[in-house]
Formats: C-alpha cells, structure tokens, sequence
C-alpha cells in the first residue's frame, strides 16, 4: 500500500513538472509595463524634465508550457503564438536575441537622427561594418560566421559598408577562398572561408548571409539610451519624442502621462508593430493619459493575404472600447503627427 502511494506521488509530481516545465512549441504573449523614458534617456546638458512623463510600453512574452497554454486560452488579454510566427525555423535563442538587440540598437538610432533632424542640431553618421543577421544553412558561412557578426574586413581590405563587401565578392568564383576580419563579443577574429552557391539564390556565389550596415551616430549634445534589456523596434517613436523633449526648451508633455509605439523610419514615419492590444491595456493599467498609435496604411496585398487585418490605430481603438478606458488613443503616421498633437494641448491643470 505504502509503495502504491509512493507512485502515485511520483506520477503527481511528475505531471506537475511536466505541466509548468515542459516547453510547448508555442509562445504566450500579454500585457507588459510602462517604462518611464526620462530613466532611459539621457542627453547631455538636457533641459529640466516636466510634470508629465512619456513612457514607452512593452509586452511579455514567454514560451508556453502546457498548464500556461490552457491558463493563456482561458484569458482575453494573452495570446498565443506558434514559435514560426516569432522566430524562424532555423533560428537558435542567440540568434533570436541578437536580431532582437539589432532591432533595438537601429531603432536608437533612428530616434537620435529623427530628433537631431527636427531640433536643427548637427550629427555624424558612422558607418562601423556589416552586421551579420542571419546565417544560410549550408551556405558557405555555416558554422562559419554567427548572427550578431560584424564584418569588418575581408582579404586585408577594410569594409565600412555592406555596399563595399558585395562589390568584392561579385568578381568571386564557386570555390574561391577569401578571409573575412569579425568583431563577435568585443574579440576581433580571422575566418577562413571558401564561397559557394547561396541555397535559393539562382546559382550566385557569396558568403551566404543577410547583412545590414552597422551604424552609429555621434550627436553634440551627447545621448545615451540605455535600454539592452527590451528587445525589438516598438519603442522608436517614443524614444525620439524623449530625446526632442529633453533636446528643447519646454515641456512637450504639457503634465500629461502620455504613452505610445510604433517603429521610428530615418524618414520620420512611424511603421506598425506586434501587440499594440496588449500594450493599451498595459498603458491604461499604468494611468496613461495618451497614446499615440501607429496609423499605418494597409496595402491591397496584405489586406488579401490577411483578411481582416486592421492598422494598429483601429487595434488600439478596439481594445480601448473594450476594456473601457478614458484614455485618449491618437493615430500617428509619423513623428509630426505626435509633435503638432502635443503642441495643441493645453497645459493639464
């Protein structure tokens, strides 16, 4: 009897540990919080914060296992993701983070150009490498190179652009050997690698990864922004109107508690992101007052192979009526949008 109850014990936390442990191939996804952006960002010399606050917003995302499958059915506010629809099929939790950590460096980037534009103030752009994003499987850098690479030299010449390395391989033939210079995790190393056909590339000959360039911008005054812990693009906008606030004189919240997403373009414009539902929920739980939406314009194709779809701003508005909040959802295509808005409002008394 005794030895009976012992399996049974066994079997129990055996099935506990595999319901909170085991990991399912899908993620959760659901509200996350609201970071007050004056901790994040710091320019040099910055005018005196106001009453107001602008926060950028976030959602959780975690993988599921399958008691918090079930828990994530049972909840209006988290949805569930097969892992195809976050990351790709050959993409290892490096990779994964890397690509997220690129998002988030571009998008400071393109937040420091934008505000430095619109305040009228200089700025350099540096152009530092080519960043490696992802690797081809049996490609000729398999195994080889690693996303997260920065390319910084190949056969004893110096690359600053990605422009440059693919006007040197274009002379390259199918078995060539070449030596491509990297920084991966602050060491500068040497590969010895021999070129092959890119796999689906009709027959062309390269390294066989997709690249982007590696840049930075030098600013006068000086910002920092740092914020390595929250991966992706989403929080561009609201990055730039921090930096523009701390940049100027005046408060450009007027004393509001003013919150908002959407990627920052070099251009200004401001491009759609995942889970704006989630991030209005989060957004009401802190108190924000306003948030700015991405109002992005859906082409034929994407409303074809997506029907239904909505732009963020009809997402965020949807969810707003939903949970029943006062706050004020504000469509934005790009950064003006944001600007001439606060601009308008009337100091909050």
């Amino acid at each position: 009897m005794k030895l009976k109850k012992f399996f049974t014990l066994i079997v129990v936390v055996a099935i506990v540990i595999i319901g909170f442990v085991y990991p399912l191939h899908y993620y959760i996804m659901q509200p996350g919080d609201a970071y007050d952006l004056d901790n994040y960002v710091k320019v040099e010399n910055a005018d005196e914060p106001g009453k107001g606050k602008l926060s950028m917003m976030t959602v959780a995302m975690s993988v599921a296992t399958p008691f918090t499958y079930v828990l994530a059915n049972l909840s209006d506010e988290k949805e569930i993701l097969k892992d195809s629809q976050v990351r790709s099929p050959h993409e290892s939790d490096k990779d994964y983070n890397n690509r997220q950590l690129k998002l988030m460096t571009d998008s400071q980037f393109n937040a420091k150009l934008v505000a430095f534009k619109k305040a009228g103030l200089e700025y350099k752009i540096n152009y530092n490498g080519v960043y490696v994003y992802y690797v081809v499987e049996k490609g000729a850098a398999d195994n080889i190179l690693e996303t997260g690479d920065e390319v910084i030299g190949i056969d004893d010449i110096k690359i600053h652009k990605h422009k440059e390395l693919v006007d040197y391989l274009a002379s390259k033939k199918k078995g060539d050997h070449v030596k491509v210079k990297i920084k991966r995790d602050h060491q500068t190393l040497e590969k010895k690698i021999t070129l092959k056909k890119i796999p689906g590339a009709d027959g062309k000959v390269g390294l066989g990864i997709t690249f982007a360039d590696s840049t930075s911008i030098t600013t006068n005054p000086e910002v920092k922004i740092n914020a390595e812990d929250i991966g992706g693009p989403s929080a561009g906008l609201m990055f730039t109107l921090e930096i523009i606030d701390q940049l100027t004189k005046g408060d450009l919240t007027k004393g509001y508690n003013v919150a908002g997403t959407g990627e920052m373009f070099e251009t200004g414009d401001v491009g759609r992101i995942g889970g704006i539902d989630k991030k209005v929920i989060a957004a009401d739980d802190a108190g924000v007052e306003i948030f700015f939406a991405p109002d992005d314009t859906l082409s034929k194709e994407i409303k074809k192979k997506n029907p239904g779809i909505q732009s963020n701003y009809q997402e965020a508005v949807k969810k707003a009526k939903k949970i029943g909040t006062k706050m004020k959802i504000v469509p934005v295509k790009n950064v003006d949008d944001a600007l001439e808005y606060l601009e308008k409002l009337p100091e909050k008394k």
